[in-house]
């Protein structure tokens, strides 16, 4: 996610490539046009057919060996080329926007203290999950250097795990490791990103996520794919949900693959200026269904090129018994929302299967509406509550399930500013303003002078959504006025849904807005048990914290609590996107990239949580000892995120 109106995945997740990158996956921002009337969410039913199975096996990773001009941009990327510079200008016009929108705390007073709270939930364990070297090295290297991260993770089964662009690993609950770190396109069953050598290029793997069913016992894995001509990397307009089922993670995983181009070819239907993407693909569970949303963008068109959040319902019984043939049904969101369209509908997750039953079983989804692609402005005093019913008969050839919406007004949410980073070691940086090393790296000096940035602080979208004892919880990324200074901060939501005979409602149960004085609070992730204790997950940020991974206790009752640490970060981030030279926002323009997304998952009365922070830090000296960029193995050349798993009894 990005702290603008607008945010494709693609151009969400930054790719640095070696010779013709792949073509840009575009959105451009012009003001939507509201429709005169709402009308019903369309629906589109087809089946997808048994794709094969795959295992973790893992190859080597390659060589802790700087590439050289491999390794850096050449040419246009893909935050620069085609109209993704137009969509930087008005993101920026936005930005500056919202910044007069700011927002004081809401119910629940700001967090104001700095120290490190040792009461309230217990951090169980926590341990160093995927990091960016991981990533970068898996397959032998045959992999792209990436930001942001973008955390899945599921727990069940004995068995916690995590992917991230574009890895994945399993690990026991001691946090040992299961299996070796594998890339997503070949565990998808798809060539290397990359195979320099030659170079030829496999398809763009992007935004994965995963969930434990408690009812199945399976775990459901969902990633999306880019095809690209495999010459160039060039982007082919064709893209697909994959959909990896199992139940021993370490074991054989079922695939399925839902082309999402709807362009009117294999067995799409035909939207506006498509073929599309199906961009940041969210997933959850009901008693009966299992359902994938995304955000419809165009790959070609002009304009905004946003058409509707989209919603995909499979039997989540036919995926864990690996049928042969599944019906999947589309749901289309445009004009659905008294006459505009959804954007980032989360499905909801429920601990312990405490489903809604009612209307013959009941799927929840919340959304926010502040962005352009709901026809917001930046701002906004409503979240809006979605119910697909009668969801026991999702998954047939003949369903009857009904979406409906209906808009909640809260405080006033808007989009936060770019999170400050304490000032720390940057090698890169460094490196980059200095000729001869930025010549080096790059085969010619940087002609910025680069400075540490604030990292991107997401939007305003709604972020990982629960259902747990009648109520919806979630939480969003905005503006807070706290401690004299504006920062980005969290807002949090407990709704109680209410379905009528003309579909559904809600009341607002609790909500509030929390930040720390000096300091922000991005990318949250609820985790609630069936109990009603919970926790909200997110990285720490600012003036007294590098980019840590941190939580608080949350129930619908008391809201949050102090906040606690689990990991606290030891430097900046210093990877390519904050930097002039790479263009992450266009040319000669930095756009720290952080996180897309967290994550949380329930196991019992406890909460597994994931969020991104900085594990490593080195000077300038160790940086180009050999190996040149790895800090002793630390990082890489060209990025030093990590993630961090943490076990928590709230």
């Amino acid at each position: 996610m990005e702290n603008r109106p607008t945010k494709l995945r693609w151009q969400r997740t930054v790719l640095i490539v070696a010779g013709v990158l792949a073509a840009t996956i575009a959105a451009l921002l012009v003001s939507p046009t509201a429709q005169a009337a709402a009308r019903p969410a369309k629906s589109f039913t087809r089946t997808i057919k048994l794709g094969g199975s795959t295992a973790f096996h893992p190859t080597a990773a390659g060589k802790d060996l700087y590439t050289g001009r491999s390794e850096t941009r050449q040419g246009s990327g893909p935050e620069v080329a085609g109209r993704a510079g137009a969509r930087a200008r008005a993101s920026a016009t936005t930005r500056s926007g919202a910044r007069s929108a700011h927002l004081s705390g809401g119910s629940g007073s700001p967090i104001a203290s700095s120290a490190i709270v040792r009461t309230g939930p217990k951090l169980l364990q926590s341990f160093l999950g995927l990091n960016h070297r991981d990533q970068r090295f898996a397959n032998g290297g045959n992999q792209f250097s990436l930001e942001p991260p973008d955390q899945g993770l599921c727990v069940g089964n004995g068995h916690v795990v995590e992917s991230v662009n574009d890895a994945l690993r399993v690990f026991s609950t001691s946090g040992t490791a299961q299996t070796g770190v594998e890339d997503l396109n070949t565990f998808l069953g798809y060539p290397p990103a990359i195979i320099r050598s030659i170079p030829q290029f496999g398809p763009i793997v992007t935004d994965p996520s995963c969930l434990f069913d408690p009812t199945t016992r399976q775990f459901f894995f969902t990633a999306l794919t880019l095809a690209v001509d495999p010459s160039t990397g060039g982007l082919t307009g064709q893209n697909q949900l994959d959909i990896a089922v199992a139940a021993d993670p370490t074991a054989s995983w079922t695939l399925y693959h839902l082309d999402v181009t709807d362009d009117g070819s294999n067995g799409t239907p035909a939207h506006p200026q498509c073929p599309c993407i199906g961009d940041y693909p969210h997933i959850g569970v009901d008693s009966r269904g299992f359902y994938i949303t995304t955000n419809e963008y165009t790959l070609f068109g002009p304009g905004l090129g946003f058409n509707a959040a989209q919603i995909y319902a499979f039997s989540k019984r036919a995926l864990a018994n690996h049928a042969t043939t599944i019906f999947v049904t589309q749901y289309d969101t445009t004009g659905a929302d008294g006459g505009n369209s959804g954007f980032t509908l989360w499905p909801a997750q429920s601990p312990a299967s405490q489903y809604a039953h009612d209307n013959q079983g009941t799927e929840y989804f919340l959304s926010s509406n502040a962005a352009p692609e709901a026809n917001g402005t930046g701002s906004s005093n409503n979240i809006v509550v979605w119910a697909l019913t009668n969801t026991m008969t999702v998954g047939t050839g003949n369903p009857a399930a009904s979406l409906s919406d209906r808009r909640l007004q809260v405080r006033r949410y808007a989009i936060p500013p770019a999170s400050d980073q304490k000032p720390g070691p940057t090698p890169l940086r460094d490196c980059l303003n200095d000729s001869e090393c930025a010549t080096f790296l790059n085969g010619e000096p940087d002609p910025f002078p680069e400075v540490i940035q604030p990292l991107d602080s997401n939007d305003s979208r709604m972020q990982q959504v629960t259902y747990a004892g009648g109520l919806l919880y979630g939480a969003l990324d905005t503006s807070v006025r706290v401690g004299g200074a504006t920062k980005a901060g969290i807002a949090y939501f407990v709704v109680k849904p209410d379905l009528r005979r003309n579909g559904v409602t809600g009341s607002i149960q609790k909500q509030g807005t929390f930040g720390l004085a000096g300091n922000n609070l991005i990318y949250p992730a609820i985790g609630i048990t069936a109990e009603g204790k919970g926790i909200i997950s997110f990285t720490l940020v600012g003036a007294d914290y590098f980019p840590s991974a941190a939580f608080t206790s949350f129930d619908a009752v008391h809201g949050t609590a102090a906040i606690q640490v689990a990991a606290a970060g030891v430097g900046p981030q210093d990877g390519f996107s904050g930097y002039r030279y790479y263009g992450g926002g266009g040319t000669g323009v930095a756009r720290p990239r952080w996180g897309d997304y967290g994550a949380t998952a329930v196991s019992g009365n406890t909460i597994w949580a994931a969020a991104e922070y900085i594990a490593q830090s080195c000077t300038l000296a160790d940086y180009v000892a050999a190996p040149f960029g790895s800090c002793g193995g630390t990082r890489t050349a060209l990025a030093n995120w990590a993630t961090r798993i943490s076990h928590i009894r709230p």
